[in-house]
C-alpha cells in the first residue's frame, strides 16, 4: 500500500512539473541577408546589445575562419570581415563557434596546436572590430582521453556558466564519417578567466537531454537561465537534424525533456536567441550553402490576450508597410494600439482601417483594438 501511494505522489509530481512548463514557439523562418557576403554562414551567434552578429565560414576544418556583420535590421546585416585576433593564419585551421557575454568576454573554439594542446576552448574581448587578451581556457570540462574534443560551447550572458559539448570522434578523429560518434552537453562554472570547471551536478541537469539515442550538440541557454536550445540528430539516422528547446521552472532545476522546433533534411543547426528571446537564428542548408535564417518567437512577454481575435481580418501580416483591418463593427467607434513587446505603446489611432509600420523595426509587435468594452490582441510582423 505504502508503495503504491509513493508511486502516485511520483507521477502526480511529474504531472505537475511537465504541465508547469511552458515550451516556446516560433513562426514561420525569414532568410537573412549578410549584405557583401559570399560564401558560407554558419554557427551564429548575437552580441548581447543585438548590434552585431558572428559566424563561421564552412565547418571543412580546413579553412573555418569566424566573422561578424553589424546590423541592419533584423533579418539584414553588412559584412564586417573577419575577426581579428580569434582566426589563425596557417592551414589547416578550424576557428568557430563564437559566443559572447554581456561584458563582450568573447569565447570561441580552436584546433590551434591540437592534439599537443587538448585545451581547445579559447577566450578574449570582443572590442567591436577585433578580439583582443586572447587566451586558452582550462578546466575539468574536458575530457581527457584521445578521440575527445570541445566540438560546440556557448558562454551565459551573465558570463559565469559555459554550456559546452563533449563530442568523440574515435581515437584518431576521423570516425564516424566525420560526424561525432556520440556527444553529450554539460556545464561548467567559471573560476577565473581563464578557467571552468564542471558543475558537480552538470549530469543531472542535462540528464533529459543527454538521451543516447542521439548526438546533441550547439547549447545556447537564455538570459534567464530558463529555456536551453541545441540540435540534435539519431545515431541511427544523420540524415537530418533536430532543433530542439528544453525549459525549467527554476535555475536550480533540470532542463525537461525536449519540445522540437524545426527538424529538416536541410541540417537546420546552431539556435541562438537576442537577448529578449524574441528571435532565433540558425543555420540550414540552401542550394549546397548554408545560410542564416531568423524565426520570430510567438509569445510576447508581459503581454496577456483578452480575446481572440475573432471578426477581425488583419492583412497582410506579415507586412513591411501598411496594415489593414476589416472590423466585425466599422461604425462604431474604435482604437488602435500597437506596442513592443516589452509593453512600450508605439501607435495608436482611432477610427482608421490602415496603420503604417514601414519605420518600424522588423520583429513581432502587440496589437490592441478596442470598441465599446471589448479589447482584441493579436501580434503583427514587421518584415
Amino acid at each position: 500500500m505504502k508503495t503504491n501511494i509513493l508511486i502516485l505522489t511520483m507521477l502526480t509530481m511529474l504531472s505537475q512539473q511537465t504541465f508547469s512548463q511552458t515550451y516556446p514557439t516560433f513562426v514561420t523562418e525569414i532568410p537573412v541577408t549578410i549584405n557583401g557576403l559570399t560564401f558560407d554562414a554558419m554557427e551564429p551567434s548575437i552580441t548581447a546589445d543585438g548590434n552585431y552578429i558572428f559566424f563561421n565560414s564552412l565547418n571543412d576544418g580546413i579553412t573555418t575562419s569566424i566573422y561578424y556583420a553589424t546590423k541592419v535590421n533584423d533579418s539584414t546585416f553588412t559584412y564586417s570581415g573577419p575577426l581579428t585576433g580569434a582566426n589563425q593564419t596557417i592551414t589547416p585551421r578550424l576557428d568557430a563557434v563564437a559566443s559572447s557575454d554581456s561584458a563582450n568576454n568573447f569565447f570561441w573554439v580552436s584546433i590551434r596546436d591540437f592534439p599537443s594542446q587538448f585545451d581547445n576552448y579559447f577566450h578574449g574581448t570582443f572590442n567591436g572590430t577585433d578580439v583582443v587578451n586572447i587566451g586558452r581556457v582550462h578546466g575539468t570540462f574536458y575530457i581527457y582521453i584521445p578521440g575527445w574534443i570541445i566540438m560546440d560551447a556557448a558562454i551565459n550572458y551573465q558570463g559565469n556558466l559555459l554550456y559546452y559539448c563533449n563530442a568523440y570522434f574515435t581515437p584518431t578523429y576521423s570516425g564516424c564519417s566525420g560526424l561525432p560518434c556520440e556527444a553529450k552537453l554539460g556545464v561548467a562554472q567559471k573560476q577565473n578567466d581563464s578557467t571552468f570547471n564542471k558543475l558537480i551536478n552538470s549530469d543531472g541537469i542535462m540528464q533529459n537531454i543527454n538521451d543516447t539515442n542521439y548526438v546533441v550538440y550547439a547549447p545556447f541557454v537564455t538570459k534567464n537561465e530558463m529555456e536551453l536550445y541545441y540540435t540534435r540528430f539519431l545515431k541511427s539516422d544523420p540524415t537530418k537534424t533536430e532543433i530542439c528547446a528544453s525549459v525549467r521552472t527554476n535555475v536550480t532545476d533540470t532542463f525537461s525533456l525536449p519540445s522540437i522546433i524545426y527538424t529538416s533534411s536541410l541540417f537546420p543547426e546552431a539556435p541562438t536567441l537576442t537577448t529578449d528571446q524574441s528571435k532565433m537564428y540558425y543555420h540550414k542548408k540552401v542550394g549546397g550553402v548554408y545560410k542564416l535564417f531568423l524565426r520570430y518567437r510567438t509569445s510576447a512577454t508581459g503581454i496577456k490576450e483578452t480575446e481572440n481575435i475573432v471578426g477581425v481580418t488583419i492583412f497582410p501580416n506579415p507586412s513591411n508597410s501598411l496594415v489593414q483591418f476589416n472590423l466585425p463593427n466599422p461604425h462604431k467607434n474604435y482604437s488602435i494600439e500597437v506596442y513592443s513587446i516589452l509593453g512600450q505603446q508605439l501607435l495608436k489611432i482611432t477610427d482608421k482601417t490602415t496603420i503604417d509600420i514601414s519605420n518600424f523595426t522588423s520583429g513581432i509587435y502587440i496589437l490592441k483594438l478596442k470598441q465599446e468594452n471589448k479589447t482584441w490582441t493579436t501580434k503583427i510582423v514587421k518584415q
